[in-house]
């Protein structure tokens, strides 16, 4: 667990977010050296496992044998935006 100043969290909020979201560190936040809070992954926020996407991959619903014909309908369709400034 890393040790950070109640200023230094302040100034860099968002990183340490991202290290904590990201990395999965964890911070102990010190004022005056005496430690306040600490900071770290929420339990819910894991990261998924190759298990979990092979058991729902497997337990997914039967392909819709239309949906591939939709899609390059869709595809077909789509045109470049007008450029609204253009004279």
């Amino acid at each position: 667990m890393k040790k950070i100043s109640a200023t230094m969290l302040a100034r860099q909020l968002g990183d340490v977010l991202g290290r904590i979201r990201y990395r999965g560190e964890s911070f102990e936040v010190e004022r005056n050296g005496v430690i306040v809070a600490r900071i770290e992954p929420a339990r819910s926020a894991r990261a998924g496992h190759v298990a979990d996407a092979v058991h729902a991959w497997r337990d997914a619903a039967e392909p819709d044998p239309g949906f591939a014909e939709a899609l390059e309908r869709v595809g077909a369709a789509d045109r470049e935006p007008r450029n609204p400034w253009a004279s």
